[in-house]
């Protein structure tokens, strides 16, 4: 499978994801709406998850079933963050972001399964 190069370009963003939700807490704005946010198949790694380019392989394994429920928990709490950021309630969404904050939580196991996947699609 080419799907490699896919799953890392996910690890990344996604990572990316904390520095934008903590500058929408500190400034109160954020440049996409909040129900774009919370839908897991808008961004790019969600349009290739639920694209036509996985093989019937890669949409059967129990790595893409756990992914795939991982990455909608993540849109769903970061749409959390999101929606206390532009509220104004900051403390809040301070603590979802923080060590044993639920996006914290979710980010890192979401991370995790994308990594043992890309450990098995690359082997």
């Amino acid at each position: 499978m080419a799907h490699t190069d896919e799953i890392t370009k996910a690890i990344a963003a996604h990572g990316m994801w904390k520095r934008r939700l903590t500058q929408a807490i500190e400034n109160g704005k954020m440049d996409t709406p909040v129900d774009t946010v919370r839908m897991d198949n808008q961004c790019a790694f969600g349009k290739w998850l639920y694209g036509v380019s996985l093989d019937l392989q890669g949409t059967t394994s129990a790595q893409y079933e756990e992914v795939k429920k991982l990455h909608a928990q993540f849109h769903r709490v970061a749409a959390q963050v999101v929606e206390l950021a532009l509220s104004g309630k900051k403390h809040e969404a301070l603590q979802l972001m923080s060590l044993d904050g639920e996006f914290t939580k979710i980010s890192s196991k979401l991370t995790a399964a994308m990594s043992i996947w890309l450990k098995k699609v690359a082997a």
